[in-house]
């Protein structure tokens, strides 16, 4: 199966997020991939920066981008904010190829400092692509949670998506190496994810002028297959090899020892 991650920039608007969403899905499609991921919140943007971001006009850009993938015939995974009487869900949709909604991941555990942006979802979900399923960990879920990559491993999920937001544009360090000891502790967690639980880890991160982390897919032995070049838009694409996503050690997990 082939795997695509977009980093794109942030967005400026909807209507920005939107254009960079067809452009990197058909960059995706043209290189033969199934299905491609974006970051976290990427519509409206993260940290509701982004101008408007009504009920409508989010709703409006989810059946836009329902309409894209099934133009380009590729499964698309959107993060995005999403209304909820009690607050704003931090949510990943999950698009068919041929433009239907299949559902979506809440992020579950937010970052301390997302308390009073979002409320937290209460559910994990399994998907299913092309007879390949896979579960999605939001950010910092996948960073400092890695039970919730394990509930995905323990159910046969061959891959898991981690949409996520490390960086800005206005004040950092460069960082020029992917998985350089000197990084931020990101790049590592995203190995370990693969590594402890034998499948493969795929996160995506808006392109930053100092990021903290890069776009990356990440092999079942912990190689790094991809990595998106730091500063520049664009998707990596990678074929996994289902046969080594065995999930050998999450399955080994005896849980009635850890009561």
């Amino acid at each position: 199966m082939k795997v695509a991650i977009a980093s794109p920039p942030f967005p400026k608007s909807i209507d920005d997020g939107l254009y960079w969403i067809e452009k990197l899905v058909k960059d995706a499609a043209e290189q033969q991939a199934e299905i491609v991921c974006f970051p976290e919140s990427y519509i409206p943007g993260y940290r509701l920066e982004v101008g408007e971001h009504s009920p409508e006009k989010l709703k409006a850009a989810l059946h836009e981008v329902c309409t894209i993938a099934k133009e380009y015939a590729i499964a698309v995974i959107l993060p995005m904010d999403w209304d909820h009487p009690e607050g704003i869900l931090n949510v990943a949709y999950v698009i068919s190829n041929k433009g239907k909604i299949m559902g979506y991941q809440t992020k579950n555990q937010l970052d301390p400092s997302e308390d009073n942006m979002f409320i937290p979802g209460n559910k994990r979900t399994l998907f299913e692509v092309n007879d390949v399923k896979f579960g999605i960990v939001i950010c910092h879920e996948g960073f400092r949670y890695p039970e919730a990559t394990r509930w995905a491993a323990r159910r046969d999920a061959k891959i898991v998506f981690h949409p996520h937001c490390t960086g800005n544009d206005t004040i950092g360090r460069q960082i020029t190496e992917w998985g350089h000891k000197d990084n931020p502790y990101y790049e590592k967690a995203m190995i370990m994810r693969a590594m402890e639980n034998t499948i493969y880890f795929a996160s995506s991160n808006y392109t930053m002028q100092y990021p903290e982390s890069g776009s990356a897919i990440i092999a079942p032995d912990g190689k790094c297959l991809a990595n998106q070049a730091y500063g520049k838009a664009g998707v990596i694409v990678a074929d996994i090899d289902l046969d080594k996503a065995t999930g050998l050690l999450a399955k080994r997990f005896k849980p009635e020892f850890y009561i």
